[in-house]
Order: structure tokens, then C-alpha cells, then sequence
């Protein structure tokens, strides 16, 4: 029997098996992500041109810190680039103190929630999943700061930057509990410090630093959003080499890694956790239109799972230029795939 798009994941989360494979695919939109009624345009288009199973809200990859002051150049994203920062409110350790909890009802954040509003809104109809993008609070931080949160702890400020984690805590609790209220499956909380080899600080931190000024604040937050009812909250665990023995116990329904990429293998994860996996694609071999290879990651994953508690996706946001025919090759070939091998 057929099932809803909701179903579908849903069934895939409990672990139970769904009527096929979930999918979806997601990329950054920073020609319109500042403009929430265009981006939410987009964000529909992008949905039903691909048909994806979910839908992971595209948001501006820097609007957690747009409220504490920064300013970002978003010049190069289309080209394929990142986002650079060009002027922040931490020049030195003791502006961490100075930081204050944010209100959902203004700025970037009441801009990310009015896009969020108008997505239901238009997908109402489809029992379609919708989870919105949140960031740990050591990544705003580190974001905050030009990469540099590292060095800070490292030079003894360790309890300035606490001051400034507990509000950016607070003010990310709050936003992730309000998408669920406001009718988010869930969140996707994207961890860009939680590895050992981040190219996101200038100094990385260790697993003994992390669990002290990353995991305490990171289970807030998703602790909010599973008390406020999200059923899909993900961790998606950014870079190589990341923190897997901190990271695979968080409480959540969806594990999310560059898987492909970095450690640890898809039946890793799935032999040593009880989530479900989001993953499976390696995001470049999309971009640079390596059909063997996408197709071998859909066989593997395939393979390993059985076809439980598997959602496929990239790893990570799909860099520019994205390929229309590279996009929809993906849930063709899933297809192709589950019925050769009968799942």
C-alpha cells in the first residue's frame, strides 16, 4: 500500500519499513534566502520538481549570527564558494559578555520563522515533513567570532565564552521549540564543531573541550525540540573525522553525516546506534555528475539497510551549479535500485 510522504519518513524513523526508500535533496539558495517570500518560492519549486520526501528548510547558512551584529559578504556562494564574514561584534574576549538573548520577532530570526510559516503553509495538503535548520550554539559562536572560538578558550577566556554560549542557547532553544510549535516534524541542527580536523576554527577543539562548551548546550536545544513534540529532530554532523563517540547518543530520531566522506561507514552507524540514518550520497559526486558512484552509494546503502531506518540524502548542502538532470538521476536510480533488489 502506498504511503504519505509523512508516512514514509515516519516508518523509516520508527525503524519499521516503509513502502520505499525516503529521499530528499537541499542546497543554498543565496540569491533569495534573504527574502523570505522568495525563498519560500524557490523552496517549493525545488520540491515539486524533485519530489523529495521531506523538505529541510534552505536557510541562509549564516542567520544565527545576523542578530548579534555581524555582517556577511554571500558574494561567492553562487559561484560555488562560502560565506564570508566582514565585520563582528567579538573583537575581544570580554564582547562575549556583552552578547544578549535574541526575540524571535525580530530581525533574521523572525524572517526565518515567516519563511518557515509560508512553507507549511503551501505544503499543508501534502503530509509532507518539514524540518527547520537550527545551529549548535558553539557554532554560532565560532561563526561569530571569524572562526576563531579555539583560540579564545585557549587563552584562558573559557567562562566569557560561556556568558555568550548560555545566550545563544537560549535564544536557539526558543527558536527550535517555536518551529515545532508553529508545525516543523523537527529540527536539523547542523554541528560544524564537533569533529577533529574542522577547517571551520582557526584552532579546533578537542573531544574534552567539546563535551565542556559543545554538548551540554547542544542537548538543550535539542531537548526543546523534542519537549515541544518534534518526532524528525536531526544531528547533522558537519566535516571529517567528527566526535562520533560524543555525537551518536544525542537525543534524536535522525543521524546525519558526510557519509562517503569521512567515517564512520553507513553500517557503522547502523550497527552501533538505533537511529535512523540520513544520508548515503556524497554531495560532490553529485555536483560533479559521477553517476557510478551515486548509483554504488544508493546500492550500498541499500545493502546495508535492508531498506529500515535509512532516509537517503547528501551528507550536506548540494554546492553550485546544480545539475537538473544530476538532481533527478538521484530518485530515479533509488527507484531503479529498490526494485531490482526487491525491497
Amino acid at each position: 500500500m502506498s504511503m504519505t510522504k509523512r508516512e514514509r519518513c515516519m516508518a523509516a524513523v520508527k525503524g519499521e519499513k516503509p513502502d520505499k526508500i525516503p529521499y530528499s535533496l537541499w542546497s543554498h539558495m543565496p540569491q533569495f534566502d534573504h527574502d523570505a517570500d522568495a525563498i519560500t518560492e524557490k523552496t517549493y519549486e525545488f520540491y515539486k520538481a524533485y519530489d523529495v520526501d521531506f523538505i529541510k528548510t534552505m536557510n541562509n547558512g549564516m542567520y544565527s549570527i545576523e542578530d548579534f551584529g555581524a555582517v556577511i559578504d554571500y558574494s561567492e556562494v553562487a559561484k560555488g564558494g562560502m560565506a564570508k564574514l566582514v565585520s563582528t561584534p567579538i573583537e575581544t574576549a570580554e564582547d562575549w559578555t556583552k552578547l544578549t538573548v535574541k526575540p524571535l520577532t525580530e530581525g533574521a530570526i523572525a524572517r526565518e520563522l515567516h519563511y518557515l510559516e509560508m512553507i507549511l503553509e503551501k505544503v499543508k495538503a501534502d503530509d509532507v515533513p518539514v524540518i527547520f535548520t537550527v545551529f549548535t550554539p558553539i557554532t554560532t559562536a565560532n561563526k561569530l567570532c571569524g572562526g576563531k572560538i579555539g583560540q579564545y578558550i585557549h587563552q584562558g577566556h573559557g567562562e566569557e565564552v560561556k556568558a555568550a554560549l548560555e545566550v545563544i542557547c537560549q535564544t536557539t532553544e526558543a527558536l527550535a521549540a517555536k518551529a515545532i510549535e508553529m508545525g516543523a516534524d523537527g529540527v536539523f541542527m547542523a554541528s560544524q564543531m564537533s569533529n577533529y580536523a574542522t577547517s571551520m576554527a582557526v584552532e579546533p577543539l578537542t573531544a574534552s573541550e567539546y563535551l565542556e562548551y559543545g554538548k551540554p548546550y547542544d542537548v538543550r536545544v535539542l531537548n526543546a525540540a523534542n519537549n515541544a513534540g518534534g518526532w524528525m529532530n536531526t544531528i547533522h554532523c558537519h566535516g571529517d573525522n567528527i566526535m562520533f563517540d560524543i555525537l551518536k547518543d544525542y537525543p534524536v530520531q535522525v543521524f546525519n553525516w558526510h557519509a562517503w566522506e569521512t567515517l564512520p561507514t553507513v553500517d557503522e552507524v547502523l550497527a552501533t546506534t538505533d537511529k535512523c540514518i540520513m544520508g548515503g550520497l556524497k554531495r560532490f559526486d553529485i555536483t560533479e555528475c559521477n553517476h557510478n558512484a551515486i548509483r554504488h552509494q544508493i546500492y550500498e546503502c541499500c545493502r546495508m539497510s535492508g531498506g529500515r531506518r535509512l532516509i537517503l540524502t547528501p551528507g550536506c548542502v548540494i554546492r553550485y551549479p546544480l545539475n537538473e538532470e544530476m538532481l533527478s538521476y538521484v530518485k530515479k536510480t533509488k527507484e531503479s535500485v529498490e526494485q531490482d533488489m526487491g525491497l
